[in-house]
């Protein structure tokens, strides 16, 4: 059953259009995921549907008195409270019931009240009715649903009395994902719920969504969740929306064989229409040649045929391929052991963090780090990087190893922010300002962009100009911390092949399950202290996993 509908809506925004006369249905117990490139308007378009935007035209249609709660992608919080008290705020529906319980009673107190037994009696007739809406809507065991509902999210009683000043940007997350949840609405979106979460939190992300009684829209650039919670794709590009069945996968299936088809439908229309083409010029020909009348009303029958064709929407379209960055690592041949960590510990103010790590990655492997937020996995970078010393045991990079290194949060860039691109290439590389503008050009800058300041690029377009800035180094180890965070799922693709072609070494920080799957041939997991390695990829990582928990003997209580 629908529950909401979007017809012919339409938004822009100063010379650009973001939706073009879009129409969406969303069943009631949809599960549909967003996709589209950077900038393409999926934001936007939440917003329309909770109607935090007002669109230029169109209608929004919700059937009943459904609600729609929106998950926006940056999370404010109170700074003064502890995670439990700002998880604790009431839904508006709640605090409405609270508020008027709370004036009844204090109406119930009034002389001027309580002194007149009809003003007495209608008052209390409405607390009556109050404190049955109270009940019906479980009230009094709000904070154990709070806490219920925190516990399915992974936090623990320990995270409660944590201040909201102190938690990762994923915690921030995870509590407006509980305040919703608490709320429970109809239809419930989400963008990028997934942001800065670790591998267990995404896990427990997914099997919340799964059990989720209303309908979910999610805007999500980790195809992995995608696979397991979505039942349906919708694509915005162009400002249109196409609606695929099944997951990401699926999708991706479905696309590429309707391009492949529609691309095949060009080429036969295209010949078509030079046949009619040809026609028209031969019939006007003979008609010069011969004056024949007949030859003129087949040339005009046949260009009319033409003009209906367009005029009909008829002309199939190439089809054209989004512009991406055009990256390509070549890095020189390095030392046979890239790097080499023996017998490390790192301790601070005498509490320690990793204890006697053992680490080697040879050249032309591809390795990732996982393990929990908090575990050390930026520290052990950090180590790599020579920006912090062992409190115990030795780092070793290779005497030929040349270190590319992209930064989660883009700190690299961050001394170069009211710089352009171009003045950051041309700082760091032997480079004239035409080549650079050419190989930005080819990394999917507009020329503008080139030259406006770094701090106005999106978190997508900085992480391009990390990546060119790495491939202009000729690197032979690449150490990739969160690479894919900001990226549109297209240039992630485009990253995981030119990291297969590469011919170094690779060892990558990431939360990106599908990322590591594609790229990574083995796994080092940072857990309590220590370093655990294992083959494969993070499927293989997980099915392992699972192995070893069924091979656990079963508790067994007296």
């Amino acid at each position: 059953m629908h529950i909401l509908k979007l017809s012919q809506v339409s938004l822009s925004f100063p010379n650009r259009a973001l939706l073009r006369a879009v129409n969406l249905d969303i069943d009631s117990r949809a599960r549909m995921g967003l996709v589209g490139a950077n900038g393409c308007g999926k934001s936007t378009l939440m917003k329309v549907i909770a109607e935090q935007i007002k669109a230029d035209s169109g209608v929004i249609q919700r059937v009943g008195q459904i609600s729609v709660g929106y998950l926006p992608q940056d999370i404010e919080l109170q700074a003064d409270q502890t995670l439990l008290e700002a998880t604790s705020v009431f839904p508006p529906k709640l605090a409405e019931v609270v508020r008027t319980l709370t004036h009844l009673e204090e109406q119930m107190a009034d002389p001027s009240v309580y002194e007149h037994e009809r003003k007495l009696a209608r008052v209390m007739e409405r607390h009556e009715e109050t404190i049955a809406e109270y009940e019906r809507l479980g009230i009094a065991g709000f904070e154990s649903r709070v806490r219920r509902v925190l516990n399915q999210l992974g936090f623990t009683e320990a995270h409660f009395t944590l201040a909201t000043h102190a938690l990762s940007g994923g915690q921030r997350k995870l509590i407006a994902l509980a305040r919703l949840l608490l709320e429970s609405p109809d239809v419930l979106l989400l963008d990028e719920p997934d942001n800065h979460l670790d591998m267990v939190a995404k896990h427990e992300l997914e099997q919340l969504l799964n059990g989720y009684l209303g309908a979910v829209v999610i805007i999500s650039h980790d195809r992995y969740l995608l696979d397991e919670t979505v039942k349906q794709i919708i694509e915005l590009e162009n400002g249109q929306l196409t609606v695929y069945s099944g997951n990401y996968s699926q999708y991706a299936i479905q696309k590429e064989l309707n391009q492949v088809r529609q691309q095949q439908a060009f080429i036969t229309q295209q010949k078509q229409i030079a046949k009619i083409e040809e026609a028209i010029k031969r019939f006007e020909l003979w008609a010069k040649e011969t004056e024949d009348p007949r030859h003129i009303r087949q040339a005009r029958s046949r260009r009319k045929m033409l003009e209906r064709m367009e005029a009909e929407g008829e002309i199939i379209e190439q089809v054209r391929q989004r512009r991406l960055m055009l990256l390509k690592l070549e890095g020189q041949r390095g030392s046979e052991i890239a790097l080499r960590l023996r017998d490390v510990a790192v301790a601070f103010d005498d509490n320690p963090l990793m204890l006697d790590i053992h680490l080697e990655i040879r050249h032309g492997e591809r390795v990732g780090l996982i393990g929990k937020n908090g575990a050390g996995k930026s520290v052990l970078f950090q180590l790599v990087l020579g920006q912090l010393a062992p409190t115990l045991g030795s780092v070793q990079v290779g005497n030929s190893t040349r270190l590319g290194y992209y930064a989660q949060e883009h700190q690299t860039l961050e001394p170069f922010l009211h710089q352009s691109p171009i003045d950051f290439i041309q700082k760091h590389h032997a480079m004239k300002e035409g080549e650079v503008v050419s190989q930005l050009l080819k990394f999917a800058f507009s020329y503008e962009q080139t030259r406006q300041a770094i701090g106005t690029l999106s978190g997508g377009e900085r992480s391009r100009l990390q990546m060119l800035h790495i491939m202009l180094q000729r690197p032979n180890l690449l150490i990739l911390d969160e690479p894919t965070n900001n990226m549109d799922i297209q240039s992630v693709e485009v990253m995981e092949e030119a990291i297969e072609d590469f011919d170094g070494a690779v060892f990558v920080i990431s939360h990106d399950r599908y990322f590591l799957d594609r790229v990574v041939e083995r796994l080092y997991e940072l857990r309590d202290g220590s370093i655990h390695s294992y083959i494969g990829g993070y499927s293989d990582y997980v099915d392992l996993q699972k192995t070893t928990s069924a091979k656990k003997p079963s508790k067994t209580f007296p």
